[in-house]
């Protein structure tokens, strides 16, 4: 009878171990569909090319830490996005551009399905609007941005889930 009650204990624990995997194999791989439709659209940040822009990712770059400040459009008043983007494009390419995301998304040109290189400017969709959020991609599939209120300057993977599935466009802008 001990023995009957052990083999049974030891099925329901294997049964009970089996259901728990499934559970974690069957929401595995609902994040990972989930992912999938995401992160397409960047999936050529896998790849970077060169059009002579390094030095908008290098300065970008140098100012990693700044600290965030809505309005802001210098390293010692602080940064916001576009704060940030016009700053650096100015002082390391001599390129005049607006000072609204929404104006910037009208510069350039779309370099949609062609593999993105440091300096181009993206774009992300962080409130509703298709263009509400930017930053500069300095390659690797790593972009530079200001983030939020109480953040700092800081650099992020494009390919990110979370930047994956707000990622509108990327586009390059020709000094």
């Amino acid at each position: 009878m001990l023995l009957t009650h052990s083999k049974q204990s030891l099925s329901c624990r294997t049964l009970v171990g089996c259901g728990i995997f499934i559970c974690v194999l069957a929401i595995t791989g609902c994040s990972t569909l989930g992912t999938k439709s995401s992160t397409s659209k960047v999936t050529q940040f896998k790849q970077d090319t060169s059009v002579g822009t390094e030095d908008i990712s290098i300065a970008a770059v140098g100012l990693v830490d700044v600290p965030y400040r809505y309005g802001g459009n210098n390293p010692k008043g602080g940064f916001d996005c576009s704060g940030l983007i016009v700053y650096v494009y100015n002082k390391a390419a001599g390129v005049k551009l607006p000072r609204t995301i929404q104006l910037m998304s009208t510069k350039g040109k779309s370099i949609e399905g062609q593999p993105p290189a440091p300096g181009d400017l993206v774009f992300f969709n962080t409130t509703g609007e298709k263009y509400s959020h930017a930053g500069i991609y300095v390659g690797q599939g790593r972009f530079v941005h200001a983030p939020s209120a109480g953040g700092t300057v800081r650099l992020d993977y494009i390919t990110s889930p979370y930047w994956a599935a707000k990622f509108t466009e990327a586009r390059r802008i020709a000094p």
